[in-house]
């Protein structure tokens, strides 16, 4: 089987198809996997795919941005040489450019069996209503060569329905699987990230993590940040991971007056430390599917505080596992994170479920079963 991804940045998607390469049964489903072009800022994990025996195909000219480019025909003739070379039962894309690309050509050449899984999608905030519409169209057009649509939430597969990109019955539901026991047994105020930054035991930190774009809307993480330190004057906030609105974002921060209570970190590599010593994780996205930051903490112990978007509200149950707030609202964030901060046995009631939860939904060994099985049942109407 082929597998395709955009790329192989920092992120879910990434991660997802790594997990699969290692844990689907080589001698039932002998895998190669195509990647693509990072784009800068974004972080590769292109290392740790080849540290656990997956080396991948780089197609330089898969680059993600939607928008066609004559690269992107250069990589569709790469795609058909690479299919008719090795003759796959099924080609299996992720993200969308892959998704559009890696389509066409297996569609072109006759493969058997053609899945595809949204991670999220851009069909609604990412672009104009032009573009929007257009993407619509394309994404449904190419429902119909596909033989199943798989997502990561029941919010996102009612999301796609609705979008029309393919019939209900066609879409099924498989969550994330992400390796969490690092995060399960790392123990919470380890206190190793508060002591690189200066800060003592008692101040409270609070944190985002992942690429640093505009629909993940940092700006809204610090204008909620803004607020909470009016009442929260040692309280410390970081930011980590990369991207192309980091300078604008760090200006922001300095615009408002923190900047020096905002920390911006980069890429870690040691997120189960730094978990363990924030008091809470904001996901401040206008759009998300199922953001990886928010199971790892979860898995973590630390309390999440997301927007009410996309896969989230599947993924946090407010008052149950975390808080959800509206999209956009400031206030309503910094009202969240200060509860958190605030009401120690709300938090120890949320962490405790999120903490049982997220290693049984969202376990590797449970995303490659359901792959599995959904690859042989598709096989066996060929």
């Amino acid at each position: 089987m082929l597998r395709i991804v955009g790329r192989l940045n920092i992120g879910g998607p990434a991660l997802h198809v790594i997990n699969l390469g290692r844990r689907l049964d080589p001698i039932r489903f002998q895998q190669v996997l195509v990647v693509g072009s990072e784009q800068e800022g974004e972080g590769s994990l292109l290392t740790q795919a080849r540290s656990q025996g997956i080396e991948p195909v780089v197609l330089r000219e898969m680059v993600t941005a939607l928008t066609p480019q004559p690269r992107d025909l250069v990589a569709l003739v790469k795609l058909c040489r690479l299919i008719r070379r090795t003759k796959p039962d099924i080609v299996h894309t992720h993200t969308a450019k892959a998704g559009f690309l890696g389509r066409v050509a297996a569609w072109l050449c006759g493969v058997p069996v053609i899945v595809h899984t949204y991670h999220g999608h851009v069909l609604r905030g990412y672009f104009g209503p032009v573009t929007t519409g257009l993407i619509r169209n394309l994404e449904r057009l190419l429902g119909f060569v596909t033989d199943r649509v798989v997502t990561v939430s029941p919010q996102l597969k009612s999301e796609l329905a609705a979008h029309g990109v393919a019939r209900p019955e066609k879409i099924c539901v498989i969550p994330l699987g992400l390796e969490l026991e690092p995060f399960v047994s790392s123990p919470r105020k380890g206190g190793e990230l508060r002591r690189e930054l200066g800060l003592a035991a008692t101040d409270p930190l609070v944190g985002i993590v992942g690429r640093i774009v505009p629909i993940k809307n940092h700006t809204l993480f610090l204008h909620a940040a803004a607020r909470i330190v009016r009442r929260f004057d040692r309280c410390g906030f970081v930011v980590v991971g990369d991207g192309p609105l980091r300078r604008q974002t760090e200006e922001i921060a300095r615009e408002l007056g923190i900047g020096d209570r905002v920390w911006f970190l980069g890429w870690r590599f040691d997120l189960p430390r730094v978990y363990s010593d924030l008091d809470a994780l904001v996901v401040s996205s206008d759009n998300e599917g199922t953001p990886v930051a928010a199971i790892e903490a979860m898995a973590a112990g630390c309390p999440v505080v997301a927007t009410r978007v996309g896969g989230l509200p599947d993924l946090v149950l407010h008052e149950f596992t975390g808080l959800l707030v509206p999209p956009g609202d400031s206030e309503a964030l910094a009202v969240a994170v200060m509860r958190v901060l605030n009401e120690p046995e709300l938090v120890g009631r949320m962490t405790t479920e999120a903490r049982a939860l997220a290693p049984r939904r969202f376990g590797a060994d449970r995303l490659a079963q359901d792959m599995a099985t959904l690859y042989e049942e598709l096989l066996a109407t060929k």
